[in-house]
């Protein structure tokens, strides 16, 4: 008897629980209604991440054929799975593409022929340009070889190498920017930037041959022009100054807020470089750890004044001076 009113107590105890699920639930969903900021509460969903991320898995075994993926790309075999990764390529972001689009339609709440239509094309666009993000890949992967001494194989290089990832997922991303396709970009840097520890805009302009070393901490703008040939060190940040604010007090956008860094440059670990008036020129050489907010011209080098060491000979009370000098 006494266990039977344990049991029953216990029962009646989750029920109270479980009401108060209940209750919370309402008091959650209370709070969806108005708000159009963190809830997306509608006929369409958003663009699905998990997907995106399966789509740019896709893209990049296209690009490294051999390298990633479950297929062994044989002389034989590889126009079979080429189409087949291709054809993938094309479902998926023409769903991605359309979704994106569908979100910010004014028909939204509506079956749009024309966002899915648009979808299917952009995707071809996309699709397209994947030879030359193939050639911009290889002249990365090529510079990375030249500029690192510890690269021994083109191998380690693809499979290893942080800055070759977030560039892959950037030279992906950039493209799809400059076709006008909202969310999917930034969702793409998003995820290079929390797998590699390099955040880079898609709308910024990186040409040929760029080489990022160790890479953690690296930001890039995203009104950053970079030209061919640069070499930058891990911690490094093309960025903006403080940003100017209209009459109502929003930020001015539309803007240059990000530095050009011209050709042949070489920009070591932790230096900052800000604002869209400055230019580091050609050939140049950017020191660890400086700070620039001002233009300099082609074929300078900017260090850092040396720091001062203080040393202490033998055994020396507080009091007693020591010797400094430069290094």
């Amino acid at each position: 008897m006494h266990a039977w009113k344990e049991e029953v107590m216990r029962r009646e105890s989750d029920l109270d629980l479980k009401e108060q699920i209940v209750r919370i639930v309402d008091e959650v969903a209370e709070t969806y209604v108005y708000d159009d900021i963190l809830a997306n509460v509608g006929d369409y969903p958003m663009p699905s991440r998990q997907e995106i991320i399966t789509i740019l898995d896709e893209v990049e075994e296209v690009i490294y054929p051999g390298y990633y993926g479950d297929w062994r790309a044989d002389r034989i075999n590889y126009k079979y799975y080429l189409g087949t990764r291709m054809n993938q390529i094309y479902e998926g972001f023409s769903r991605q593409i359309a979704k994106s689009l569908r979100h910010n339609c004014v028909g939204a709440h509506q079956v749009c022929d024309r966002c899915m239509r648009r979808g299917r094309e952009e995707a071809i666009v996309f699709m397209r340009k994947i030879p030359e993000i193939r050639r911009l890949m290889r002249g990365d992967v090529e510079a990375a070889m030249r500029g690192d001494p510890a690269a021994s194989r083109f191998e380690e290089i693809i499979f290893g190498y942080p800055g070759i990832k977030a560039m892959t997922i950037y030279r992906v991303a950039h493209e799809l920017f400059h076709q006008e396709i909202p969310i999917l970009p930034r969702i793409m840097t998003e995820y290079g930037h929390m797998v590699t520890g390099i955040d880079i805009h898609p709308g910024a302009h990186i040409g040929e041959r760029f080489f990022i070393d160790h890479g953690t901490g690296v930001v890039i703008g995203e009104t950053c022009v970079i030209g061919n040939d640069v070499k930058i060190y891990q911690g490094v940040t093309l960025g903006a100054l403080s940003l100017p604010r209209d009459e109502a007090g929003e930020l001015v956008r539309g803007t240059k807020r990000h530095p050009t860094v011209e050709d042949g440059v070489t920009i070591y670990a932790g230096a900052t470089i800000l604002g869209g008036e400055t230019t580091i020129g050609a050939g140049s050489v950017v020191g660890g750890n400086v700070w620039l907010t001002g233009t300099i011209p082609a074929g300078t080098k900017v260090v850092i004044e040396p720091p001062r060491l203080q040393v202490r000979e033998g055994h020396v009370e507080e009091e007693e001076p020591v010797i400094d000098f430069q290094i």
